[in-house]
């Protein structure tokens, strides 16, 4: 855990210095890259070469997923509380008081913030506080696998709203050739906002999702490995009708702006 904190507050200084002067983007993703790989050499000092790589980019994905997703109010700060709190639920229930403590310090944390954050906003989160989140996210799922307290699973569909659109919006993005790093507006939850929903509702509805997943990760636990697989599948096939769902109301809705 002190790995986690102190790593984490690495990125803090870079992030904040991105926010402030702007770091090149090099520089920045070399950072990630470099905190995500010392605190896998660190906590996973004999793993697969090929599974270090794999875990590497992994977390590395996991550190910038609070920066795509901070793009409207109350977001990402309320599903932070969301998700750590999760995180704090599980291993609490499985005796790992160290990682409840630290997961409900982190919930407790984003709710303060999210008193100022909620729309409309008079507070925001910026790099120095969604890249550490994000990175902080793979970390304690990691650390929860390790400790026994969850499935390999479990971080990732707790977390799974934000994993799904920024992973979906990017690569559909990367299929037709736009430049993946250069900021944007077409993530699902920025689309909802764009065709009227509004930042409070859009939250809300995100709260929801993540709510729902959360619950699902935490009812799981105590399944057979079969029941966990269906479960998990089934929640695979939720996103992607949701994401049809979507794609079609952008569809509609961009067809009556240009009439």
């Amino acid at each position: 855990m002190q790995a986690a904190l102190l790593i984490s507050a690495a990125l803090v200084a870079v992030s904040f210095a991105d926010d402030a002067l702007g770091v090149p983007l090099g520089i920045r993703l070399a950072a990630h890259l470099a905190a995500a790989g010392i605190y896998l050499a660190l906590t996973l000092p004999n793993v697969d070469p090929v599974a270090f790589v794999a875990l590497t980019l992994g977390m590395t994905w996991l550190t910038n997923l609070y920066n795509f997703m901070d793009g409207s109010d109350g977001m990402a700060g309320g599903m932070a509380v969301i998700g750590f709190g999760a995180f704090a639920i599980a291993s609490h229930c499985e005796g790992v008081a160290w990682l409840a403590i630290a997961s409900t310090a982190i919930a407790s944390a984003a709710f303060a913030f999210l008193c100022f954050n909620f729309a409309p906003a008079r507070l925001f989160m910026g790099d120095g506080g969604s890249i550490p989140l994000g990175f902080l996210s793979g970390a304690l799922g990691l650390a929860g696998w390790q400790a026994g307290a969850w499935e390999w699973w479990f971080p990732l569909l707790v977390f799974s709203p934000f994993i799904m659109d920024a992973t979906a919006t990017l690569a559909k993005r990367a299929w037709r050739g736009q430049k993946v790093w250069i900021a944007h507006r077409d993530h699902y939850y920025q689309r909802l906002v764009r065709m009227g929903w509004g930042h409070r509702s859009t939250a809300l509805s995100g709260y929801f999702l993540m709510a729902t997943c959360a619950g699902v990760a935490i009812a799981l636990r105590s399944v057979t490995a079969e029941i966990q697989g269906i479960v998990v599948a089934l929640c695979a096939l939720a996103y992607l009708l949701l994401a049809v769902w979507i794609d079609r109301l952008w569809s509609r809705f961009g067809a009556a702006g240009a009439a």
